[in-house]
């Protein structure tokens, strides 16, 4: 087991079964985000998502009670989120899966680390940080990647700089905006379930927040934005259900890990991203991308590395 030590004098222990965990959600993370980014309208998808999300969360409280102790890390997480859902919306619009979700998601385990680290004392040994490292060096050259073969794919190959200027211009500042929401929720709800010592509770307060941007998008623009298909209902159905499943693993896995171990283990599900994308999105993956989820895997061993 990998041990982290913090301040309190409480060992963290991330057991093989929490990595097991971690990594199924990973991969559940990823296929709902190719769910919403291979929906037919992302806004309608999100909107779908988040009433599942929302419906899910009374339930949830329904049966464990409501968080008490931990309604500010709550409401701060839920807003956050809100946030998120609203930026991952805006990403998703010109970038590919391929392309901005590993920006996403590699700019959040060092950030993470950082924060389980000035705000719960969770310092982690010398391997573990280095596979936080591999993970985010990764993740990025995941995301350099795509952006160098798209260029390649529009003939901007003979400009040096075209693959930067592709880089640049796949909504990048959403792609690192998101990060830094997903940093943000994931440090404020590592606290908070903490605090709540009930993580169905706790992760049930969170997606009851979800309602509130349905709700929002119905007061502006009516019924009308919610109009489409049964098929695709059902798709961002599942994807709700999808990520609900995900992410809830994830705050049961903080309950009793480093923070920043379990990020890092999690967006291994870049890797699952790519893979999904190449499947199902018709996005290609080449020997270079392949090389870069061969830094992140080695990455996730030594953040799971049982010592």
């Amino acid at each position: 087991m990998l041990r982290f030590a913090r301040n309190d004098g409480i060992t963290l222990l991330l057991t093989p079964f929490s990595i097991a965990l971690v990594l199924s959600a990973a991969f559940l993370h990823a296929s709902w985000n190719a769910l919403l980014r291979g929906g037919a309208d992302r806004t309608q998808s999100m909107l779908v998502m988040c009433i599942t999300l929302g419906l899910a969360g009374f339930v949830m409280m329904a049966m464990a009670g409501p968080p008490s102790g931990a309604i500010g890390y709550v409401t701060a997480s839920g807003l956050i989120h809100l946030c998120y859902n609203a930026l991952l919306v805006r990403m998703y619009l010109r970038g590919d899966l391929g392309e901005t979700y590993p920006i996403a998601r590699g700019t959040s385990p060092a950030l993470i680390a950082l924060g389980g680290s000035l705000f719960a004392g969770e310092w982690m040994r010398p391997l573990a940080i280095l596979g936080v490292g591999l993970v985010c060096s990764g993740i990025f050259m995941l995301a350099l990647a795509r952006a160098r073969q798209a260029a390649t794919e529009r003939d901007l190959a003979p400009n040096p700089r075209g693959w930067l200027s592709r880089f640049h211009g796949m909504n990048l500042p959403y792609a690192l905006a998101t990060g830094v929401s997903i940093a943000g929720y994931s440090v404020v709800d590592g606290l908070g379930v903490r605090a709540s010592h009930n993580w169905v509770a706790y992760t049930g307060g969170i997606f009851a927040f979800f309602l509130a941007m349905p709700l929002w998008y119905l007061a502006r623009y009516g019924r009308k934005v919610f109009a489409t298909t049964t098929p695709e209902v059902i798709k961002a159905a599942a994807g709700g259900l999808i990520s609900l499943a995900a992410y809830g693993a994830i705050i049961w896995a903080v309950q009793g890990n480093a923070m920043g171990a379990v990020s890092a283990l999690r967006e291994t599900s870049v890797v699952f991203a790519a893979l999904l994308g190449a499947a199902f999105l018709n996005e290609r993956l080449n020997g270079w991308r392949l090389a870069a989820c061969c830094i992140i895997a080695a990455g996730a061993v030594c953040v799971g590395w049982r010592l």
